[in-house]
């Protein structure tokens, strides 16, 4: 992924952001999670949102992406 991270979604858990990353994957975008629950120690954490990122480059293909299955 580019140094550049852009968050295209924020969800309430790392499942939710895990499955949002594979849709984003599969359709060839740079794509990762990102939560500060201690690397999943403290889920209880993950109520502050789980992000999705992306590569710069890719965020208007992800935001439609996710537009048209949302």
């Amino acid at each position: 992924m580019d140094r550049a991270a852009v968050s295209v979604a924020v969800v309430g858990s790392r499942t939710e952001a895990e499955l949002i990353v594979g849709l984003l994957r599969s359709h060839g975008l740079r794509a990762a999670s990102a939560a500060d629950d201690a690397g999943g120690q403290e889920p209880q954490l993950q109520l502050q949102g789980v992000h999705v990122l992306v590569a710069a480059a890719d965020e208007a293909a992800a935001r439609r992406l996710l537009a048209e299955v949302g």
